[in-house]
C-alpha cells in the first residue's frame, strides 16, 4: 500500500542521488531507507533509479515519477498548513449577526475591525435580523455568533454571554416639554436632562415590536408597571430606527438603548431616565455551546478584550 513516507523518502533519494546521504538527512538507517525504494518499486512495477558505484540515477521512470511527487507533496503541505492556519483561527469564514440597535454600539465596529485586522484570511460575513430570527439562525447554524439583547428565555445548547449594560434614553420629538433644556447637546450626546419614568405616564408610546426584541420591549413594560403605570402603546414598529421617525414626526415617545442616540436624527431629542427607572439595555454575545472553530475562538476573544477596554 502506498504512503506519503514512501513518496518524501524517493524524493529524497532523488535529490541527494545516493541512499547513504538521503539516509542521513531523513535520520534513518540505510537499510531499512533502501527497503521503502524497492517497496515503491514494487508497487510501481519498474525500476525507479540505476544504482552506479557513486551513487543513484533516475530512470524514465523515475523522472516521471518524480516531477508528479513533487506537486502531490507541495499539495499535501499546502492542505495541512491550511488546516493548521483553520485550526488558529487564521483562516476559514465567519457568520456574526447583530441585532439593529447592537449595530450601533461602538464595540460591535470596534471588534468587526479587530477581527479584521488581526485574521485577514477569515472571511467575515455579517448579518442584520431580530433577535428570535438570529437565536434561530444559530441553532441551525447558518449564523456562528450574534449580538443580541437579553432573550426572554436562554435558548437551548446556546451560551448567551453578556458583553455589557448600558443607558437607555426617552426619545422625544424636539418641540416636547421634556426636550427643554440642553438643547443641541440632547441630540449630540452632551449632558441631558433627566426624568422620572412616572412623567411618561401619560404619553403615547412607539415601541420596537415584541417578537422582535423581546428582551427590550418587556423591560420596558415592566419598568412601566414598577413606575405606576401601564404604557399607552400607540404604535409598533418593526425596526428600531422605525420608531425613531415616527417620534421624529411627532406621533409619540420612545425608550432606545443611549448607543442609538449617535444617530444624529432630525426632529428628536433625548432626555435620561433616573435611576428608579432601573432601565439598562444589556448585550450579549450568543453563540452554540459546543468546542468552537479557530475563527470563532478569535472573535469571543476579540469579543472580551474590547469589552475590558
Amino acid at each position: 500500500m502506498l504512503e506519503l513516507r514512501h513518496l518524501r523518502y524517493f524524493v529524497a533519494v532523488a535529490r541527494e542521488g545516493h541512499v547513504t546521504r538521503a539516509a542521513e538527512r531523513l535520520g534513518l538507517q540505510q537499510p531499512p531507507l533502501s527497503q521503502q525504494i524497492r517497496a515503491l518499486e514494487g508497487l510501481v512495477g519498474a525500476p525507479l533509479f540505476r544504482r552506479q558505484p557513486r551513487g543513484m540515477d533516475l530512470t524514465e521512470a523515475g523522472r516521471v515519477l518524480l516531477e508528479r511527487v513533487r506537486h502531490i507533496l507541495d499539495d499535501v503541505d499546502a492542505a495541512l498548513e491550511a488546516a493548521r492556519g483553520t485550526a488558529r483561527g487564521e483562516q476559514g469564514r465567519l457568520a456574526v449577526g447583530f441585532t439593529s440597535s447592537a449595530s450601533f454600539h461602538p464595540l460591535v465596529a470596534a471588534v468587526v475591525r479587530s477581527m479584521r485586522q488581526a485574521t485577514p484570511g477569515v472571511a467575515l460575513a455579517l448579518e442584520e435580523g431580530h433577535t428570535g430570527d438570529l437565536i434561530e439562525a444559530i441553532q441551525g447554524r447558518r449564523l456562528d455568533a450574534a449580538f443580541v439583547r437579553s432573550p426572554v428565555e436562554s435558548p437551548p445548547a446556546l451560551v448567551v454571554e453578556p458583553v455589557l449594560e448600558e443607558e437607555m434614553l426617552v426619545a422625544l420629538p424636539e418641540q416636547h416639554r421634556f426636550a427643554a433644556g440642553p438643547g443641541p447637546r440632547a441630540r449630540r450626546g452632551g449632558a441631558r436632562r433627566r426624568i422620572p419614568l412616572a412623567a411618561l405616564a401619560e404619553e403615547a408610546f412607539i415601541l420596537y415590536r415584541r417578537p422582535s426584541g423581546p428582551g427590550l420591549y418587556d423591560g420596558i413594560i415592566a419598568a412601566c408597571r414598577a413606575a405606576g403605570f401601564s404604557p399607552r402603546v400607540s404604535q409598533e414598529a418593526p425596526r428600531l430606527l422605525s420608531t425613531l421617525s415616527l417620534v421624529a414626526a411627532g406621533l409619540g415617545v420612545t425608550i432606545i438603548p443611549a448607543s442609538m442616540a449617535r444617530l444624529e436624527t432630525n426632529g428628536i431629542a433625548y432626555a435620561g431616565l433616573d435611576e428608579a427607572a432601573g432601565l439598562t439595555a444589556r448585550l450579549h454575545l450568543a453563540y452554540r455551546d459546543e468546542e468552537p472553530s479557530g475563527a470563532l475562538r478569535r472573535f469571543i476573544a476579540c469579543v472580551r478584550e474590547s469589552r475590558r477596554e
